[in-house]
């Protein structure tokens, strides 16, 4: 895996990249680090600095992670690796290891952010905000009832892409 610049982002569709391919959010450090798939998200350029939002339950494993962290990783794949990103999003770390389960193997970047070796492209990035979402702040009412009817709201984390890697 090697560094590249944010130019790179420049060549992808967010939405297709983010929506339709998936992705892996990552957190924790080698010696304990959970992932889990999301196709919601997304990319853009706020407070001077490139950013990446997501939104995660906090009811997910992970969440414990993002919360104890300051480094996460967004990570893309092939289509080949849909098996595993299948995997990581219907398992729970809680209950096994997904890594291993899925096939994908580990790897610990230079700020020691977890990624995965089969990742196309991996954004190393660093938490700036989090908000936890609330009912009555929902101004369209049927949308709070579709997506959220008896399950937990996501906590929304705002994070500065600081790195890169191809």
């Amino acid at each position: 895996m090697k560094q590249s610049s944010l130019e790179v982002l420049g060549k992808e569709n967010p939405f297709d990249l983010i929506g339709q391919q998936w992705m892996l959010i990552t957190a924790g450090n080698k010696d304990s680090f959970n992932t889990m798939t999301a196709s919601w998200g997304g990319l853009g350029y706020l407070w001077n600095k490139p950013v990446a939002f997501i939104f995660v339950r906090p009811e997910r494993y992970t969440h414990d992670f993002i919360e104890s962290d300051g480094k996460i990783t967004l990570s893309f794949y092939p289509e080949s690796c849909r098996k595993a990103l299948q995997i990581c999003g219907t398992r729970s770390g809680r209950d096994c290891d997904k890594a291993r389960e899925a096939g994908l193997t580990p790897v610990e970047l230079d700020g020691g952010a977890m990624t995965f070796g089969e990742a196309r492209l991996t954004l190393e990035c660093r938490k700036l905000f989090k908000s936890d979402m609330k009912a009555e702040e929902f101004l369209d009412k049927e949308l709070f009832g579709k997506w959220y009817g008896g399950q937990g709201l996501h906590s929304v984390y705002v994070l500065e892409i600081e790195k890169v890697w191809e």
